[in-house]
């Protein structure tokens, strides 16, 4: 019966890795659109590149979570520190701009623009970011599981 029980463990572990990353990825894409379509915050094109790469992870690691599919990590890791650099990226812009006061715009609704500022830190590109990160360590983690097999 032990032997039995440490064959579920990692695969168990596995499963809720897959799950809470795409329950990330399920979140920060219906929180973008909430933010866009129901509260009307206009997003930036850095919002925009985000996007770009959080999207298609609520599928990808949908798909892979119902099939038990762990390879997808070599698919959704490029995604998700591209995303992240982008993130991050966006982070320093509104941090820097926002603290001296030079305004630079990446299109019609400037970078550095503040919609959400909660506790005077969190903003919508940091919460892309923690997004991106716990994706990360999400699917790093499956692969060092599967390697200790």
């Amino acid at each position: 019966m032990s032997a039995t029980t440490n064959e579920e463990k990692p695969a168990r572990s596995v499963d809720t890795r897959l799950f809470i990353a795409w329950a990330v990825s399920v979140i920060a894409t219906l929180g973008s659109l909430y933010l866009s379509e129901i509260k009307q915050f206009l997003p930036c094109d850095l919002c925009w590149f985000q996007r770009i790469f959080m999207y298609p992870l609520t599928i990808l690691l949908g798909i892979a979570y119902f099939k038990d599919d762990v390879g997808i990590a070599k698919y959704v890791l490029p995604l998700s520190f591209i995303g992240g650099g982008i993130s991050l990226y966006h982070v320093t812009i509104q941090r820097i701009f926002s603290a001296t006061g030079n305004a630079v715009a990446c299109g019609k609704v400037p970078c550095y623009t503040d919609y959400l500022n909660w506790f005077g830190f969190i903003t919508i590109p940091l919460l892309a970011l923690i997004a991106f990160i716990i994706i990360i360590v999400m699917l790093w983690g499956i692969g060092k599981t599967l390697r200790k097999d």
